[in-house]
């Protein structure tokens, strides 16, 4: 079993990749409903690569989303197995991270 903690940072800036690139999915889902009465050949092909590829990305982005999601659960549950092993390591780690907090909040008065 192992005893590493997860929450790691890039955890974290995946989590802001996925919602980052879901704004761009919707964004451009938006451009092309207000661009859908632009006539013209090339307009109707761009058009028709974007949503291809739209489609594309929805289908990635909710794989990461997926995989983003099974490694949070796994890191909770990794953790809470840490805690429930090791209770009074668990407690002298929360209380130095709030002793560390609290000196750090009292800095900035």
């Amino acid at each position: 079993m192992s005893t590493k903690l997860a929450g790691t940072s890039s955890d974290v800036s995946k989590e802001k990749l996925v919602q980052d690139f879901r704004a761009v999915v919707t964004d451009t889902e938006e451009l092309l409903r207000v661009t859908a009465g632009i006539a013209g050949e090339k307009v109707s092909a761009v058009r028709g690569r974007i949503q291809e590829n739209l489609e594309v990305a929805k289908e990635r982005l909710n794989a990461v989303e997926d995989a983003v999601v099974a490694k949070t659960r796994e890191a909770a549950k990794v953790t809470d197995e840490y805690v429930h092993e090791n209770p009074w390591t668990s407690v002298g780690i929360g209380a130095a991270v709030g002793v560390i907090v609290g000196m750090l909040i009292s800095r900035g008065r």
